[in-house]
């Protein structure tokens, strides 16, 4: 097949452009994240094997696109800013909301199911390291007793699932909501906890999720995702239902 005469050549990509489009690619992909530090110009370049005014000009162009930011004296940082369109004042009141928490674990049981789903199709031995080392994490936490702290362990090993999905917007989607997460699952250990004895059951299906995840078989992860976040919602149904008829009844006597 003979190509028609090209009365233009093709242009080569420009060498900034090029460095842009790999930066970007890495924050995307959360190899870079919201408020780190990039290595000094010099050591950037040299990891690129560009030149210094390549680079510059990249970090330009990216600056002016709001997705890094230079402090002076202080060197050049992904920008915090870049998840703001995920914030809402809107977050405050869903976290002081009964109803809204459990709004928020149905909404977990889509997005942790696909990462996990996702996770065991396309992770790497390096994610598979990382997760083990986050669930063992969350046992540590456990002996302080102290429930912020598994909450944040917790929510780190589900952000290692998020990551071995390699799904940007499954990533970033679940970093702009650790503050709420986090609080869910704070709140959601101190109801259990009137139940000490479900914490056994917990860990026994978060460790299911762990090995599915492990042997590469999607669908048994989703499945163990699913029953893990069901098993939660049940016991705090119930729960919460004793709650609210210990509740009546105390303003029923109340008003004898």
């Amino acid at each position: 097949m003979v190509l028609p005469n090209i009365k233009q050549p093709l242009k080569q990509a420009k060498l900034s452009d090029v460095i842009q489009s790999q930066l970007e690619t890495m924050i995307l992909e959360g190899s870079l994240k919201a408020g780190q530090k990039l290595p000094p110009e010099r050591e950037l370049a040299k990891q690129f094997d560009v030149s210094r005014p390549s680079l510059r000009e990249a970090i330009q162009k990216l600056e002016a696109k709001g997705l890094i930011n230079r402090r002076q004296g202080g060197g050049t940082f992904v920008s915090e800013q870049i998840l703001k369109g995920f914030s809402d004042p809107l977050f405050d009141l869903m976290a002081s909301s009964n109803e809204a928490q459990f709004d928020l674990l149905e909404f977990r049981h889509g997005i942790e199911g696909m990462s996990a789903y996702y996770a065991a199709m396309r992770g790497t031995a390096a994610d598979y390291e990382l997760i083990k080392a986050k669930h063992e994490a969350i046992g540590n936490a456990q002996i302080e007793q102290d429930y912020h702290e598994e909450a944040a362990a917790v929510y780190e090993f589900y952000l290692a699932i998020c990551a071995a999905s390699h799904n940007g917007v499954i990533l970033h989607l679940a970093r702009s909501m650790s503050l709420l997460v986090i609080d869910n699952i704070e709140k959601n250990l101190t109801i259990l906890a009137q139940r000490p004895d479900i914490f056994a059951k917990i860990a026994e299906y978060r460790t299911r999720l762990l090995d599915a995840i492990l042997s590469g078989q999607p669908q048994k992860a989703w499945g163990a995702s699913h029953r893990h976040l069901a098993f939660i919602e049940e016991v705090l149904l119930n729960l919460t239902e004793e709650q609210s008829r210990m509740e009546r009844s105390i303003r029923r006597m109340q008003r004898i």
